[in-house]
């Protein structure tokens, strides 16, 4: 008997360690809604991460800058970071942040926009000398310099004032500024309100958002990172299987109309797979932000810092 008791308790432990060695005891992953994250509403909805998380306990801030969000993955203060944009993981990959990406979020070239409201603005070469509000060093930014390129211009040539998308929405509706540059419900809300889209990032650029971690939290803990992206398949899933439902999630989580969720839901690509595009737009991600003096170091090999 004694034999058979100690046999169980060495299964026991053996079981622990290995569940330890799977999973932190505790994981912070962050909650990222707007611009139209339905994937991580749903997961929120169905408390998917909890479920595939027994025993860990699990908490989700609400980080919504990128650079927040790679300051705290070098801390350790959070394990995988959901929804970063491209931008921010190349910044801080540069200054020597530990930094991996191991998936795509979503791509969604439609959802970003430069817009106005003065009807003589007829095309992005009517920008010229022209207040343009939007935030800096973001894909919105980026959009911006790719449509002015395209036109033979560059940054330089329109007045850029640094501010959030609230706040320049309300800066176009005030006209205060001549354009706005803005993505997801800030978008759709001031396009609602009598103002018109002048270019989105369609043959510009693809709007990458990705998923990162650590590669010290990569090699500690592959199975966690696993388990997320596994969970997060499956939310995709979800939704593919249940439209209707995640829409009305999104649109409970969010505050926009039915009428917005619907616009927006068809302009995201929310695919994880890495591909070989997601690579060449991040080499070009790279290249806007050392054009623009956003990026003090070039990394030599973007590749390096994909799973």
């Amino acid at each position: 008997m004694k034999k058979i008791v100690t046999a169980l308790l060495a299964v026991l432990i053996f079981a622990a360690g290995a569940f330890a060695a799977d999973y932190p005891a505790k994981l912070a992953i962050t909650y990222v809604k707007a611009p139209l994250n339905v994937p991580s509403i749903v997961a929120k909805y169905n408390k998917s991460f909890e479920t595939a998380y027994p025993g860990v306990a699990l908490s989700f801030p609400e980080l919504t800058e990128g650079p927040k969000q790679t300051a705290a993955l070098a801390a350790g203060e959070i394990g995988i970071a959901s929804c970063l944009g491209a931008t921010s993981a190349l910044l801080a990959a540069s200054e020597g942040l530990d930094i991996k990406i191991v998936g795509i979020y979503s791509r969604a070239p439609k959802a970003f926009m430069i817009v106005v409201k003065d009807p003589a603005i007829k095309s992005v070469r009517d920008l010229k000398g022209k207040k343009v509000a939007g935030p800096k060093g973001t894909i919105l930014h980026q959009l911006l310099a790719a449509a002015l390129e395209k036109e033979g211009m560059t940054v330089k040539d329109v007045q850029f004032i640094q501010m959030d998308l609230p706040s320049g929405a309300n800066a176009l509706a005030k006209g205060s500024v001549d354009a706005a540059l803005l993505a997801g419900p800030a978008a759709y809300n001031t396009l609602a309100s009598g103002a018109r889209m002048l270019k989105n990032g369609e043959g510009l650029v693809d709007a990458t958002i990705v998923i990162a971690t650590t590669e010290k939290f990569l090699r500690e803990y592959p199975k966690a990172v696993e388990t997320f992206m596994e969970t997060h398949k499956k939310s995709i899933e979800w939704m593919k299987k249940n439209p209707l439902a995640a829409k009305e999630m999104t649109q409970k989580e969010t505050g926009l109309p039915m009428a917005g969720v619907e616009a927006m839901y068809p302009w995201y690509d929310f695919d994880p797979q890495i591909r070989k595009a997601d690579i060449e737009e991040l080499v070009r991600t790279q290249k806007f932000m050392l054009d623009n003096g956003l990026q003090r170091k070039k990394i030599d090999d973007v590749r390096k810092l994909v799973r």
